[in-house]
């Protein structure tokens, strides 16, 4: 068994330079042994201070790289399917920032190279699954100290969004990590989704509809709610409130100290994702390199990535007709039970 993950991060843009500080800075039994990137110039900086490590301009270079034995992948979604597909043939542990793939038929096609293998190798990148505060509420629900889950509204606003911000990436880009939260708090499968369009912000860019607000039902009945809000100028705040049986529990919101002073009261918003799921990727990341090296998954699996990925492509028919839209899954494999 090897003793450490020696890593090839591709993709050195925000967040996979901020992955690969997280990997030479804080995170133990993994390294960074290579950064790929097609903009040459910026792995190479990604890389300075990092003892080893080698900058590259394709990913096949990384992942035929004999000191590599394992791969962070941080680029856009369109990329994705190639590395997977070729990081399974090699069967060396991925971790593989959402989405998966930007769609369910390509997900399934990871999904299917993975069941051929006969073994788990990628871990999808919800690292809301590693907030304390998503954990303490999963603990909850679990425990059954409350009764019943029986709604879940969530709100996921950021300051602002670039003007190249679609419409559809609301969904794909955004309300994505509400349906995986949804599924991780309830252990159970999204079964439909809608989508409905009210008053917009004038601060949405052209062609946006800013805020919306989706509706989704699981298994069981469950009724969850997110109020996707990316243009709210006030700060990134993504909090969610559980409706039990016996009480309600809420999580998210501000941060940081409540204070009341010269006749103000009030507290902070954190400004970005960074700031606000920083300790959780911290925590996600470790989970990762940990489980890998035990021959382990250590969160979301590509089952995951492919359930959500059929879970946006209901939503984004939901936005487009207003109707409650069916979510289509295939059957799920025994290796993911």
């Amino acid at each position: 068994m090897t003793e450490t993950l020696r890593v090839a991060v591709i993709g050195a843009g925000r967040m996979g330079a901020d992955h690969i500080q997280r990997l030479h800075t804080r995170i133990h039994g993994a390294e960074v042994a290579a950064v790929v990137d097609v903009d040459l110039a910026r792995a190479r900086a990604a890389i300075d201070g990092i003892p080893g490590a080698v900058a590259l301009a394709d990913a096949d270079e990384a992942l035929n790289n004999g000191d590599v034995n394992a791969v962070l992948i941080a680029t856009p979604g369109f990329l994705h399917e190639d590395i997977l597909l070729k990081a399974i043939a090699l069967d060396i542990p991925v971790l593989c920032e959402k989405p998966l793939t930007p769609d369910a038929e390509s997900s399934w096609r990871i999904v299917q190279a993975e069941v051929e293998l006969g073994h788990k190798l990628i871990q999808v990148g919800f690292m809301r699954r590693f907030d304390a505060e998503y954990a303490a509420l999963s603990e909850i629900i679990r425990s059954g100290g409350m009764g019943e889950l029986l709604m879940l509204h969530h709100q996921h606003r950021n300051p602002s969004v670039p003007d190249t911000f679609t419409n559809e990436m609301l969904i794909n880009d955004s309300v994505v990590h509400e349906f995986d939260a949804i599924r991780f708090f309830t252990g159970e499968e999204i079964t439909s989704v809608q989508v409905r369009l009210g008053k917009a912000t004038r601060y949405a860019p052209a062609g946006q509809h800013d805020p919306q607000h989706v509706l989704i039902e699981t298994e069981s009945g469950v009724l969850a709610d997110v109020e996707i809000y990316v243009n709210a100028k006030f700060g990134y705040e993504v909090a969610t409130q559980a409706s039990f049986e016996e009480g309600i529990v809420s999580i998210g919101g501000d941060k940081g100290p409540y204070t009341r002073s010269a006749g103000r009261w009030g507290g902070n918003v954190t400004p970005g994702f960074e700031e606000r799921f920083g300790a959780a990727y911290d925590v996600e990341i470790q989970a990762w390199a940990d489980a890998a090296l035990r021959g382990e998954l250590g969160g979301p699996s590509a089952w995951d990535g492919y359930a959500t990925a059929a879970c946006c492509e209901a939503g984004l028919e939901a936005q487009k007709n207003g109707e409650k839209v069916a979510v289509k899954l295939a059957a799920k494999p025994d290796l993911y039970k």
